[in-house]
């Protein structure tokens, strides 16, 4: 088989952009049918010169054409509670005493075992909490009334780490890498590792703070939960009363925020708002014997895109052969459908994420010594 060449992937700001980055990109110039489709043209020497005379320039602005969107592959933040929690940085927010952190620790026991949370699916992996305003006997105690003896490998907790710009984004990148099955980083709280001088609000400087630590959860694809409080005045945007300016949630990818009538109440609203997620309300009841949230009800039902039966029949011809390779006429043929190559690689291409999350294949679209070639295999199952 011929070794497939990578293409370069199309730059994204590195903060508070909705796109992601591309893992292939496709060579077809426009979105047209072309009958050399599969074996476009290469990029010559004086074309890539030209390319970067211009990049040379300081007032180059870099663009990425519809045509271009449509021929990468970009791919798509991986669920780590399916339907309510994906990678990337997000503020979880309320005020003082309201239960944040048992909710915490419910939802990083949780993924650190890959039991089910209510009615969600978990994806499983490592778990660091630093519990920065707990000690080791609170944790103890908390997690003992919560769990019982049922305890995990997978959970890391620390009660004290460094600040922003001091450390702490290499003590957070060392643990990665010595648990690359990392899925959550929970730091409890946001104020604790703000740098010296981080008590002057400014919308630059909240969305700096978090701008850091997002481009850091973005390059590991993890999910990276900032507990945060709320202020004590009212506003018609919930999320407006986040303590400090609008550029902590500007940065965050979105925003959990946790609310009760009463701080005695055992009952409390949870507000999600995310870019990579549905808007979804759910109304929580505390098991006051163990202090677990359970989940009474949803305001909406999740919204989930109709079948598409491309997709199907890719996942029912990986499925009868665990992968395929082609071109992308080959594939139509394969699959016996209706469409140009063109159309059914950029179609693909569109719906990479939702054909690896929803049907568990992989899906590539790469360059050969040849032409353009389709890679299609089952993802290796989940521990």
């Amino acid at each position: 088989m011929d070794e497939l060449k990578t293409k370069a992937a199309v730059p994204i700001p590195p903060v508070g952009a909705d796109g992601e980055q591309p893992v292939h990109k496709t060579t077809d110039h426009s979105i047209t049918e072309d009958l050399t489709e599969n074996n476009p043209p290469e990029q010559t020497l004086e074309e890539k010169l030209r390319l970067m005379q211009r990049m040379s320039d300081p007032a180059y602005l870099h663009t990425v054409s519809m045509s271009e969107l449509y021929e990468n592959v970009y791919q798509s933040r991986p669920p780590v509670i399916d339907g309510l929690l994906y990678a990337g940085t997000y503020l979880f927010v309320g005020a003082p005493k309201v239960g944040k952190s048992f909710f915490m620790a419910q939802l990083a026991y949780h993924i650190s075992t890959g039991l089910p949370l209510w009615n969600y699916t978990i994806h499983k992996g490592t778990v660091l909490y630093l519990a920065l305003e707990d000690d080791y006997r609170r944790l103890q105690e908390r997690l003992y009334r919560m769990f019982g003896t049922d305890s995990t490998e997978n959970l890391h907790f620390a009660i004290c780490a460094k600040q922003l710009g001091s450390g702490l984004d290499e003590q957070l990148q060392k643990f990665v890498r010595e648990h690359p099955d990392t899925k959550l980083i929970i730091i409890d709280t946001l104020q604790k590792v703000r740098e010296a001088g981080g008590e002057k609000f400014s919308y630059a400087n909240d969305y700096e703070i978090v701008g850091r630590l997002k481009r850091f959860a973005d390059s590991q694809k993890i999910c990276l939960l900032l507990v945060h409080h709320t202020r004590k005045r009212q506003a018609d945007d919930k999320f407006d009363m986040i303590s400090g300016t609008n550029g902590l949630l500007g940065a965050a990818d979105g925003a959990f925020m946790l609310q009760k009538e009463k701080r005695t109440d055992s009952t409390a609203i949870l507000e999600v708002s995310g870019r990579d997620q549905q808007d979804q309300r759910l109304y929580l009841t505390r098991d006051m014997d163990r202090l677990i949230w359970q989940l009474e009800r949803t305001e909406t039902e999740l919204w989930k895109p109709p079948p598409d039966p491309v997709l199907e029949a890719v996942a029912a011809l990986v499925a009868r052969d665990t992968s395929w390779s082609g071109t992308a006429t080959e594939l139509v043929t394969a699959l016996g459908v209706d469409l140009k190559p063109n159309t059914l690689a950029m179609r693909l291409n569109v719906n990479a994420g939702r054909l690896l999350n929803e049907h568990g294949i992989q899906y590539e679209n790469g360059r050969s010594h040849s032409g353009r070639k389709i890679n299609l295999a089952l993802a290796p199952a989940q521990a």
